[in-house]
C-alpha cells in the first residue's frame, strides 16, 4: 500500500503588526514517504524522480542541496540530536516541481520511530534569495497528543520581518487531513500567523492531472504571489530589514525556549 499522497487546501498569512495584512490562497502539496520515491517514479506516468515531467522531485530542491539522499541527510541530523529512528519512516510534505520549477516556502519532514510514534519534525524554510534553513525539533509529547513546538528565529525569510522573533508551531500529524499553524512573536506579542490545511487525496496519475488543471503552474504562482504581496506591504509603508548572513544548514533545537524575548508565549 502506498503511503505517499496529495493534499489540497489553503494557506493563510495574517500579519498583525506593524501593518495589518492578510492573504489566502488555494494550493496543494505532496506527502512523500522518502523510501517510496524510487517506486513512485516508476509507477506514475506524470511524476518522475530526478528527471523532467509534468510533476517531478529532485533531491537538490531540499536538504543541503547535494545529491546525498534526503533520508541519509535527515538521519545524520537526527543522530546529532540523539535520535535513532531504527528504520522508521520519514515523510516529506512539500510541493513538487511542476514543469521543472518549484519553490517551497516551507517543507516539513515527519520523522517516525519504527513503532510508528513521531520522533521529530524538521521544518525546512526557503526564502526568495535562494537560501534555505531547517529547524529540527524533537517530539516530547505522548502519542496522539496535539503537537506544539517552539524555537527562536535564526533565518531571514520576509524582508519586512525583524530577526528578533520566536516561532510557535502547532501541527497535526498527516492523516485524512494535514494542518500546520506558525505564530511569530516578538517581545510585545504576536506579529504574524501563518497556516496551511489540506484534505488527503490518492496519489495517482488521474489525481495529478486533475490537480494540474485545478492549480496550473502553482509553483510559479507562489513566487509571483510572494512578490505581489510584498509590493502591497511596501505600499502600506513597510520597509526592508537588513539581511544577515545565512546560518548553517540546520538548527537543532535541544531546549525549546520558554519565553519570547522576555514575554510569555501565547
Amino acid at each position: 500500500m502506498t503511503v505517499s499522497c496529495l493534499y489540497t487546501g489553503t494557506v493563510m498569512h495574517r500579519r498583525i503588526k506593524p501593518k495589518a495584512h492578510t492573504l489566502r490562497y488555494r494550493v496543494f502539496w505532496t506527502l512523500f514517504d522518502l523510501d517510496e520515491l524510487p517506486a513512485l517514479g516508476k509507477k506514475l506516468r506524470l511524476f518522475s524522480l530526478e528527471r523532467f515531467n509534468l510533476f517531478g522531485f529532485y533531491n537538490v530542491d531540499h536538504g543541503d542541496g547535494s545529491s546525498v539522499p534526503l533520508r541519509a541527510q535527515a538521519e545524520r541530523h537526527l543522530a546529532a540530536a540523539g535520535i535513532n529512528l531504527d528504520g522508521g519512516a520519514i515523510k516529506l510534505l512539500c510541493m513538487p516541481r511542476i514543469l521543472g520549477f518549484v519553490f517551497n516556502p516551507i517543507s516539513v519532514y515527519y520523522c517516525y520511530h519504527r513503532d510508528g510514534d513521531l520522533a521529530a519534525l524538521i521544518y525546512e524554510v526557503h526564502n526568495t534569495f535562494g537560501q534555505r534553513h531547517s529547524y529540527l525539533i524533537p517530539v516530547d509529547t505522548a502519542p496522539g497528543e496535539a503537537l506544539e513546538q517552539r524555537c527562536l528565529k535564526s533565518f531571514y525569510v520576509s524582508p519586512f520581518m525583524d530577526m528578533e522573533i520566536s516561532y510557535t508551531f502547532r501541527i497535526q500529524k498527516p492523516d485524512a487531513r494535514v494542518a500546520l499553524t506558525i505564530q511569530g512573536a516578538d517581545i510585545d506579542g504576536p506579529v504574524i500567523v501563518a497556516s496551511l490545511a489540506g484534505t488527503r487525496r490518492a496519489l495517482t496519475d488521474r489525481a495529478l492531472l486533475k490537480t494540474f488543471f485545478l492549480f496550473p503552474l502553482l509553483t510559479l504562482t507562489v513566487v509571483a504571489g510572494i512578490h505581489w504581496e510584498a509590493l502591497k506591504l511596501w505600499i502600506k509603508g513597510m520597509r526592508l530589514r537588513p539581511r544577515p548572513p545565512a546560518p548553517d544548514v540546520i538548527t537543532i533545537v535541544r531546549q525549546p525556549p520558554r519565553t519570547s524575548y522576555g514575554a510569555p508565549h501565547v
